[in-house]
């Protein structure tokens, strides 16, 4: 994975609506994948815009198909993507005005 291109959304939502627990192959390597979806639950910490999508592979954690194990290549690949993005904020030099920082967020 360290070679793949980036994407640029984790997940599309509407084929996050058609997974199924009885739908395709039966993924052979579940103990890998449970390992990669609990980090990717460590990383929804400080990135939740992969909230939803690791959400959707959480549900299948007991028996995973082929299907959920392409939906958790897809979310690594817009991590590989998006790891340059990020806030970078500075104090602005020699300045009179205080800069205030205020920030909300609704979970809604």
């Amino acid at each position: 994975m360290l070679s793949a291109k980036g994407l640029p959304s984790p997940m599309i939502s509407s084929a996050a609506s058609q997974f199924s627990a009885y739908k395709g192959n039966s993924f052979d390597r579940a103990t890998e994948y449970r390992s990669i979806v609990g980090a990717l639950q460590y990383v929804t910490l400080t990135r939740p815009d992969i909230a939803y999508a690791v959400n959707k592979v959480c549900q299948f954690m007991q028996s995973p198909m082929d299907e959920h194990w392409k939906a958790v290549k897809s979310i690594l690949r817009y991590l590989r993507g998006t790891s340059q993005l990020g806030l970078n904020f500075t104090r602005p030099r020699l300045s009179i005005i205080d800069l205030a920082l205020v920030g909300f967020s609704d979970a809604d």
